[in-house]
């Protein structure tokens, strides 16, 4: 029969998205770019960056959307999903390489400081950080959080393998709920942190590599609040949910990293200096 579907992928039609993406992705960086030399571009970066954004979500909005309809009409066979978390795999490990970069800049500032001696006074952290933050007041509240997160996103997961979708609901809303939490506290620790970022390199690679994680728990949190959203219109089987098993990766991946950055960053990078709150 002409037309007939006689092997297991997804063949995609032609779509705009990735074309309208991709031009949404250099404007934005264009705009980045203007913004760094706003002196120079005083009202230009601002009408850039906004045409770069707008084009970003609203390529996110459409381009995951038609993904979404695809998995609904079966369109994502089992070797589609298989190639679908090949491409996951391979993204979380092009973010495990972007954290490191982030913790080699911090390794090498800490480990070898004298070689800036003339910026740090030849330690670590320099001598213009008169006070760290303590690593055991909201930091330990903060991993303690994302560890219960971790909890909640894998009871959802299960609850949706066996079938449970009100515990699937009821994890997803729990983990939501504390990464929001933990958002609003890094926001609070950010607001009366004792230093600045930004001037020497402790606070500079501080606020860069915290920063970020803070930024991926906030695309993990949209993440579920979708899965979520398609959790309550009947979404999702016990045999096909791989966007909820994408999402469920990712956050264990922002939970490690933490881990790494609360131990390295927040206990042993400021030992021995003294603390704030």
């Amino acid at each position: 029969m002409a037309g007939k579907v006689n092997h297991d992928y997804h063949i995609l039609e032609p779509d705009v998205w990735p074309l309208i993406g991709a031009f949404s992705a250099l404007t934005f960086t264009t705009g980045m770019v203007l913004f760094m030399h706003q002196e120079d571009f005083p009202s230009a970066w601002q009408i850039v960056l906004g045409l770069g954004v707008m084009g970003l979500i609203a390529t996110f909005f459409s381009w995951f959307g038609n993904i979404v309809k695809e998995a609904q009409r079966g369109d994502h066979t089992p070797v589609v999903q298989l190639h679908l978390r090949y491409g996951m795999i391979l993204f979380i490990a092009s973010e495990v390489m972007f954290f490191v970069g982030w913790f080699w800049s911090w390794f090498d500032f800490s480990l070898f400081p004298s070689t800036i001696s003339e910026v740090v006074g030849g330690q670590f952290p320099p001598t213009a950080i008169e006070a760290v933050i303590n690593p055991f007041s909201l930091p330990l509240l903060n991993t303690l959080i994302l560890l219960c997160s971790g909890t909640t996103v894998t009871w959802a997961h299960h609850s949706l393998i066996h079938g449970d979708r009100d515990g699937l609901k009821k994890g997803l809303w729990a983990t939501i709920i504390l990464g929001l939490v933990f958002t609003s506290i890094q926001a609070y620790e950010y607001a009366h942190a004792p230093f600045e970022f930004g001037g020497n390199t402790y606070s500079s690679a501080f606020y860069m590599a915290t920063g970020f994680h803070g930024f991926h728990v906030l695309v993990g949190t949209i993440f579920l609040i979708v899965c979520l959203v398609r959790s309550y219109k009947g979404h999702f089987t016990p045999r096909q949910h791989f966007g909820f098993e994408a999402a469920a990766w990712y956050w264990h991946f922002v939970d490690v990293v933490w881990l790494f950055l609360f131990v390295v960053v927040y206990v042993w990078g400021g030992w021995g200096a003294a603390v704030h709150g």
